[in-house]
Order: structure tokens, then C-alpha cells, then sequence
């Protein structure tokens, strides 16, 4: 896989280059360059952020950071059950929590939404720190979801960090979920207030809760570049009627 020039390797987190330490140090420099295009392509190119990661894999398969990267990316591209293979093995090798919640989530994308309401319930949950507890909350009510049980999945959303005025970096996507579920609930006043809520603490677009606002208050978007194509072709219409009139 082609690497840029200006990609060193020393991009990474200074944790993940003090794993890599443990390895030759040219391995640990293509290791590296590996990882930092695994991040930085995972968003708009998962498929290719797969690729890396599967390099970075062979190379250094022991380095708990390898494991997680090629995690994220195998559930980037939808492969649940290898994503939940190489979190549990990033686990194993640090002891850490904090992929509990992405793990319960790759339960509920191999259709085993039970599981991922069990794992809601195990001790893990309380190690996490804020963020990931919040993160588990999302999972559990998208679990809820998968099962049927709708009022439960907003129950679930129901809690201090949804109340809260403060913006924290999960903000958007809960009130954004809990929207979703009480318009799916047929409760469409409220769902109306909590997108507008959602998109007041989405400053970074994280959401679509502007197009899901736009939609009930029945706004409809018209690509400005359709549209101009539209009035060129209406004007090349009069323009060739006025000709067959002469």
C-alpha cells in the first residue's frame, strides 16, 4: 500500500510509539506510518483503512495498538466479527476496559442484541470513565431498539448527561438518539425539540439532526447545481419555441 512521503510515523499518540518500542526500530517505523494512515483514511476511505491495518497486523500482531487499529477498522467496514475478535485480543493484552462498549456494539452487528444488553450489565461498565459509559448507554438503547423494545431503548437515553446544558464531546449524538427513538415512538413534538437540541451541541457535524429538522418541518433542499441546470434547460426550451414561432 502506497504511504506519502510526509507521512513519518511520529504522528502517532506517544503512547502507541512507546508500544512499538518494543520493536526493530525500522519494523517499528513502517508499523507506524501504517497506523497513522489507518487514521487518517478510516473516515472517508474505510476499505482502504482496512488494507493498512492488515499490514500493520502482519508486521507486529503482538502490539496491543495494532489489535485495536485493525478493531476499528474491520468495524468501520462492517466485519463485526473480526472487529470483536481483535478488540478482545487488545483487551487481553492490556487489560483495559475502555472497548467494552464498541465490543457490545459489534455484538448487535452480528444480530446478537442480547448480548449486547448483557454486557451493559456486567462490572466492566463501571470502570469506564464518563465517556465510555455514555457510549455504552448508546449502545444499549440501540440494543433495545434491535429487540422491539422502543419505550425501553428511551428509558435507557433518559439520564443526567441528557439533562445536562453543559456541551461535552458526546452531547450531540445522545440527544440525537434519543430524538430518533421518540420519533420513532410517534412522539414528533418532542423529537422535533430534541433534534434541535442535538444540532445546538453538534458543532462539529457529527450529525445529520439539521436535514432530520429540515425534513419535519417539511423543508425540501434543492441541490443549487440541479437547480441551475433545470433553468438552463427551461431557457434552451423557450429559446427553441420562440425559434419555431419566427
Amino acid at each position: 500500500m502506497p504511504i506519502p512521503d510526509d507521512v513519518t510515523g511520529d504522528e502517532i499518540d506517544k503512547d502507541v510509539r512507546q508500544e512499538l518500542m518494543s520493536l526493530p526500530k525500522t519494523l517499528a517505523e513502517d508499523v507506524a506510518r501504517n497506523l497513522v494512515m489507518v487514521a487518517k483514511v478510516i473516515d472517508e476511505d474505510p476499505e482502504q483503512a482496512y488494507a493498512y491495518s492488515r499490514i500493520a497486523l502482519r508486521l507486529a500482531s503482538r502490539v496491543a495498538a495494532v489489535r485495536e487499529a485493525a478493531g476499528f477498522a474491520a468495524y468501520a467496514t462492517q466485519k463485526y466479527a473480526e472487529a470483536l475478535a481483535e478488540f478482545r485480543a487488545a483487551r487481553r493484552m492490556t487489560g483495559s476496559v475502555e472497548l467494552w462498549p464498541v465490543m457490545a456494539d459489534c455484538e448487535r452487528g452480528l444480530g446478537r442484541p442480547e448480548r449486547a444488553m448483557a454486557m451493559a450489565g456486567e462490572p466492566e461498565v463501571q470502570k469506564l470513565d464518563k465517556a465510555g459509559q455514555v457510549e455504552m448507554r448508546l449502545v444499549a438503547a440501540g440494543a433495545r431498539r434491535d429487540m422491539g423494545q422502543l419505550d425501553a431503548a428511551i428509558v435507557t437515553l433518559q439520564s443526567p448527561e441528557l439533562a445536562s446544558n453543559s456541551v461535552q464531546p458526546w452531547t450531540a449524538r445522545l440527544r440525537y438518539a434519543y430524538a430518533d427513538a421518540l420519533l420513532e415512538a410517534g412522539r414528533e413534538a418532542e423529537a422535533r425539540e430534541w433534534f434541535a437540541k442535538a444540532l445546538e451541541a453538534d458543532k462539529e457535524g457529527a450529525t445529520d439532526a439539521s436535514d432530520r429538522l429540515a425534513e419535519l418541518d417539511g423543508v425540501e433542499f434543492v441541490d443549487a447545481a440541479v437547480e441551475e441546470d433545470v433553468e438552463e434547460d427551461e431557457r434552451q426550451d423557450e429559446g427553441r419555441d420562440e425559434g419555431r414561432e419566427g
